[in-house]
């Protein structure tokens, strides 16, 4: 079990006070799951205090053995109450905040009303912004944790090149590439911070149903085993000569890192093999744009360009009346992180320590998708990759 360094979260709480300075926040508040491991190093049921200068206050309400002995915090007190945390703060010497910044983007509406009524003179605001923007610069030690999870998603690949057969359901083989990750440290699960964002550890699709639409905001749906959570893998049989759509995130120590592979028996029809060849293409011209430090957007716009004068305008991206207007995100704690190589994002540039997944896919009706993705990250030396595993199209 790694456990968050206490300089690493120093740094990362010192930088969100910066931020904080600039936004005129007197504190922050978090609760949420993904926010207080990054800057606690636990998910111990509690809130996190940052106030404006000074140490953090974690207050835990279960279990605070456990958090700690996780945290490298300072300050780790037990609590049984939230309506206690005024009173615990004034006893730490911090004075009453005129300013609060909440997760708003993820906070309940009844937990909003309580600090509303435990702070009735401030003034509550969103901190996300702020939050997201610290998590979104990785440090050192974060990138050696995404490259142990890199080297997982490719374990996923190799195993998948080997158990790969006619017959055997898009279920089966999700089953045999999700057991292969947890025995390699997989969580079992992946966070994202949009709400309903609710995610199995891939998209294991095959022939026309890896075409299927769905709920969620990808570009590929599929079936999956029930409306009750109507995406990811089904009961179809893998047939020959049709698309197997390999798209895992790979997660180790609570960090993802995100990858596709198209596999196929016996081969794929030219319409195929030529689009999968163009979405390389389209991955070129994103790492090529990426070294000059653009805007988010400006990738975006460029790749849905080349994308159309290669003649998919209807198929990019998911399919006609389904495509999602990005085809980048950012990825760590959460696999919908800074920055969003998406439509409109014209204000924010990329600089280094930005990670993010690159994935251009095509979705044709009745005969399914093919795409790539690979997970990168900004240095000042240039664009890294983290994924590695071989890219060439799989022909079992």
């Amino acid at each position: 079990m790694r456990l968050t360094p206490k300089n690493e979260l120093e740094y990362r709480y010192r930088k969100l006070q910066l931020e904080m300075a600039g936004a005129g926040l007197d504190a922050v508040i978090m609760l949420q799951n993904a926010d207080l491991f990054y800057f606690t190093g636990t998910v111990q049921t509690g809130c996190l205090y940052v106030p404006a200068s000074g140490d953090p206050v974690y207050l835990v309400r279960r279990d605070f053995l456990r958090a700690r002995m996780e945290s490298g915090l300072a300050q780790v007190i037990p609590f049984s109450s939230l309506s206690d945390l005024p009173g615990i703060m004034a006893g730490q010497g911090h004075p009453v905040p005129k300013r609060i910044g909440l997760e708003l983007d993820v906070l309940p509406v009844n937990l909003y009303r309580k600090y509303l009524s435990l702070y009735p003179d401030a003034h509550l605001l969103d901190a996300s912004p702020l939050i997201r923007r610290v998590r979104m610069i990785k440090s050192h030690y974060e990138i050696h944790i995404l490259q142990d999870a890199a080297d997982q998603a490719d374990k996923v690949y190799r195993r998948a090149a080997q158990v790969i057969r006619e017959g055997m359901s898009e279920l089966e083989l999700a089953a045999e590439l999700e057991q292969l990750s947890r025995l390699e440290g997989h969580q079992g699960y992946l966070r994202m911070r949009a709400f309903n964002g609710e995610l199995a550890c891939g998209q294991i699709l095959a022939g026309p149903d890896s075409a299927a639409p769905a709920c969620t905001n990808t570009p590929l749906g599929g079936m999956g085993l029930t409306p009750a959570f109507g995406h990811g893998a089904s009961y179809n049989r893998i047939g020959r000569n049709e698309p197997i759509v390999v798209d895992f995130a790979s997660c180790f120590d609570g960090y993802m890192v995100d990858q596709t592979r198209i596999f196929a028996i016996g081969g794929l029809s030219d319409r195929l093999r030529r689009g999968y060849d163009d979405m390389l293409r389209i991955e070129a011209l994103m790492m090529e744009l990426a070294e000059r430090r653009p805007t988010w957007g400006s990738i975006y716009d460029a790749c849905l360009a080349l994308a159309g004068e290669l003649g998919y305008a209807e198929n990019f991206m998911g399919g006609a009346g389904s495509q999602v207007p990005f085809i980048g995100h950012g990825i760590g704690i959460e696999i919908d992180e800074y920055p969003f190589i998406a439509r409109g994002f014209h204000e924010e540039r990329l600089e280094p320590g930005m990670v993010f997944a690159f994935e251009p896919k095509l979705v044709f009706a009745g005969e399914g998708a093919v795409g790539i993705e690979d997970t990168f990250y900004l240095t000042e030396q240039g664009l890294k990759r983290l994924t590695f595993s071989c890219r060439e199209l799989v022909v079992l």
